[in-house]
């Protein structure tokens, strides 16, 4: 079986490029607070993505809709007509991480499928069953924590579809856990749709030394003429007693596509893209390499390589916690 290649789509546009371009499925989210990415200028109104899972559709493509922030407690409706809006509009399923809403979904609406959100940081095969056998998901994204011996584990004890993050941002904690940018800034990633927000980030030239600062730290500081990393705190700069440098992890992407044979051998479902707030070219080249890649490993083909190295972050590429252990 051909493994699902699940593309961002951040526009219209983005999702007509990523189902033009390939994608099996496409995941998006409404242009309200019920979607962690929403950004202005991105996202669908209710009357586009109705068109937009209307094309996906007609090109064999399939839908996702993420609404995967938390409601906040006693003002619940947004996110409840998120589901019902979900449904009227045709979504093949909705991406939920939040316990509460959970339950609304499976009890108001349960013939709409239910795919848990990588914000629930679900990372084992019991909590994993656990939300299968309550809520009736179907599905669950993986945190990018994970090594591939700890999912094929995984998949042994659960009947539950894996989705893995394969390309792009790298978030090198369990999603839905940290704190770091909270604490930072004061704005929450879990409802707030990203971490080191923009609003936050400023830099500041000091005599030829630019500095990247978030919510006042300086998170990172370079020579004049050198690369600055954008200022997210899990992969700045520290000091400690007999090192400076990048503790966590470097300013990098994951690009996992020489995984692909591994992953499909540890019985992953589908490989996700990062992406919805990058543009259509962005997404139309990746899907279409990810693509090739799955279809090259289906026929019994060598798998492209190294198409994707100018598109990441820095120029530069990891895998992750797919084959490295924590500094």
């Amino acid at each position: 079986m051909v493994m699902e290649i699940v593309c961002p789509a951040g526009t219209p546009a983005a999702m007509r490029a990523a189902v033009s371009a390939g994608a099996h499925t496409v995941y998006c989210g409404f242009a309200d607070e019920t979607n962690a990415r929403n950004f202005p200028g991105l996202n669908f109104g209710r009357n586009e993505m109705r068109e937009g899972i209307a094309f996906a559709h007609a090109h064999g493509s399939q839908v996702l809709i993420a609404i995967n922030t938390f409601p906040r407690a006693g003002d619940e409706g947004p996110w409840h007509r998120a589901v019902a809006d979900a449904q009227s509009c045709g979504a093949n399923a909705v991406i939920l991480a939040d316990i509460g809403l959970l339950d609304y979904a499976a009890r108001h609406h349960p013939d709409l499928r239910r795919h848990l959100s990588v914000q629930a940081a679900a990372a084992n095969a019991d909590m994993i069953n656990f939300y299968a056998d309550t809520f009736g998901v179907k599905r669950v994204v993986l945190p990018r924590v994970l090594s591939v011996p700890e999912i094929a584990a995984i998949n042994a004890e659960t009947a539950v579809e894996t989705e893995v993050f394969v390309f792009g941002g790298l978030c090198v904690m369990a999603e839905g856990r940290c704190s770091l940018s909270s604490y930072a800034t004061g704005l929450s990633p879990n409802m707030n749709g990203v971490c080191s927000p923009a609003s936050h980030v400023d830099y500041h030239n000091d005599n030829g030394v630019l500095d990247a600062r978030l919510g006042g730290y300086t998170i990172h500081r370079v020579q004049k003429d050198k690369p600055a990393p954008y200022p997210t705190l899990c992969k700045g700069c520290f000091s400690t007693t007999d090192k400076t440098g990048h503790l966590f992890e470097d300013p990098v992407s994951l690009n996992a596509e020489q995984l692909i044979p591994q992953l499909q051998k540890a019985g992953v479902t589908a490989l996700k893209i990062e992406g919805r707030q990058r543009s259509r070219s962005y997404v139309a080249q990746v899907v279409r390499n990810f693509r090739a890649a799955v279809d090259a490993l289906e026929a019994g083909q060598p798998m492209p390589e190294g198409m994707l190295a100018r598109l990441s972050e820095g120029q530069a590429m990891t895998t992750g916690a797919y084959k490295k252990t924590w500094r």
